[in-house]
């Protein structure tokens, strides 16, 4: 999963889990809760973008795993490589 910011990805996360609509992710950034981010979704050969809200923060601050909700999907397309 990447935040897009004017088209660019950026790699911010290190994902835990995607189920349903949301995302469990590790991240050197503490975002806002309720804040808001563009982000790029590559999973099992394909790819998509999505909108994605910051829920909430849980465990320690060492440990801490941020949850996303994931919203205005794209439909997923086979990933290019070459």
């Amino acid at each position: 999963m990447f935040v897009l910011d004017d088209g660019k990805p950026y790699d911010l996360f290190d994902v835990l889990e995607i189920v349903d609509n949301i995302a469990r992710v590790r991240s050197p950034f503490l975002f806002e809760i309720g804040e808001e981010l563009a982000v790029r979704i590559e999973q099992d050969g394909h790819v998509h973008e999505a909108q994605a809200t910051v829920r909430a923060h849980v465990g320690p601050a060492e440990m801490r795993i941020t949850e996303l909700e994931l919203s205005e999907q794209t439909p997923p397309r086979r990933m290019v490589t070459g």
